[in-house]
């Protein structure tokens, strides 16, 4: 099974264009307030971070490496559905506003990080997926501004 083959959206739907602004999924979405649309993916983000941390940890590996593992690929996933469905088209070049992402994300996910490895060799040794969710909290907050005003703020008018 390829998943290329899988399409969201309109017919001739593609990555760029995925979910686009008059895609009934967004649409439903824009109901929500942007900072419930933006916990919303966000607990989905968070979902793939704890299965995925649990899946590598359970094969022996040390919870501070599963835990770039997981990390690595929850922000994948909150990248896409935070472009499809949180904020709106910034006008920039898709290239330019995923780098403007990954800084914003680095920043989030180094202050997630930060706070997951303190607790995890700390106080929450015993119970290292309450250290990954008190994590995501703290980075949650640098996480949402940094996209709201950065990376998916609109391009000025030229």
């Amino acid at each position: 099974m390829r998943v290329s083959n899988v399409e969201f959206g309109a017919p001739g739907a593609t990555p760029a264009n995925m979910l686009a602004v008059d895609d009934p999924v967004r649409r439903l979405f824009e109901v929500l307030p942007r900072p419930l649309r933006f916990l919303s993916v966000g607990g989905l983000g968070l979902v793939t971070d704890l299965a995925v941390f649990t899946l590598v940890i359970a094969h022996g590996v040390n919870p501070l490496a599963a835990r770039a593992v997981s990390l690595a690929l929850a922000t994948l996933v909150t990248w896409r559905l935070n472009r499809a469905l949180t904020f709106d088209r910034s006008g920039r070049h898709p290239g330019d506003e995923a780098m403007r992402y990954a800084a914003v994300a680095a920043a989030a996910q180094a202050m997630s990080y930060g706070v997951f490895a303190i607790l995890v060799v700390t106080l929450l040794a015993a119970a290292p997926q309450l250290a990954v969710i008190v994590g995501a909290a703290a980075g949650a907050l640098v996480s949402y501004t940094g996209q709201a005003f950065f990376a998916f703020r609109p391009r000025p008018a030229a």
